[in-house]
């Protein structure tokens, strides 16, 4: 099936996926995901479902650039996204890894998008200098985190109204988007 990239598409491309993902978004959802990339058509349209509640944002960020790489290589196929009653957290940061134009919802659903989180207990013992090592590891932690998060915003957002400063506003408190705000405000291109 021939596919110009950017094409409006409809409810009949999305009848038969090429991947399938549903449940925690982790390494069993990766090597699912990975088998049926393997298994995917070689061109043309290359749809990726998925319902996820959330889960390990790192192995959403491995998807995404399994995604990511595969467009650059295989230019004579289109990866688009369709996400289906919820894509939360680890979910939407997989999404953003697709282009706008290739990312589409099911009616009714919901994006949620927040703050990575951190759960440590800091435990200051031993030689002051030692102390502010471990301090500061966690820091740079912290920070890197903090970037990384950043980063996958900004790729959510780009090419649409929505802007960073209301990103980090909303996010703290897990931000939920329903596919016809999503479709309002440029974060995808249509709703199936």
């Amino acid at each position: 099936m021939s596919d110009p990239a950017g094409t409006q598409l409809e409810a009949k491309n999305f009848v038969n996926p090429a991947i399938l993902l549903s449940g925690s978004v982790d390494y069993q959802m990766y090597a699912d995901f990975r088998q049926q990339l393997s298994n995917a058509p070689q061109s043309g349209l290359i749809v990726v479902e998925l319902t996820t509640l959330g889960g390990d944002p790192e192995v959403a960020r491995i998807m995404g650039e399994d995604v990511r790489f595969h467009s650059e290589v295989m230019p004579e196929c289109r990866f688009v996204f369709l996400g289906k009653a919820a894509v939360y957290s680890a979910g939407t940061t997989f999404m953003s890894f697709f282009a706008s134009e290739n990312r589409y919802l099911t009616r009714g659903t919901r994006l949620m998008i927040h703050e990575r989180k951190m759960s440590t207990q800091l435990n200051v013992e031993g030689p002051l200098t030692t102390c502010i090592a471990g301090l500061q590891a966690t820091l740079n932690e912290i920070n890197e985190s903090i970037a990384i998060q950043n980063e996958g915003f900004q790729n959510l957002i780009r090419n649409s109204s929505v802007t960073m400063e209301e990103v980090l506003e909303k996010a703290p408190a897990n931000w939920y988007v329903e596919a016809r705000e999503a479709l309002d405000c440029g974060l995808i291109a249509g709703i199936i």
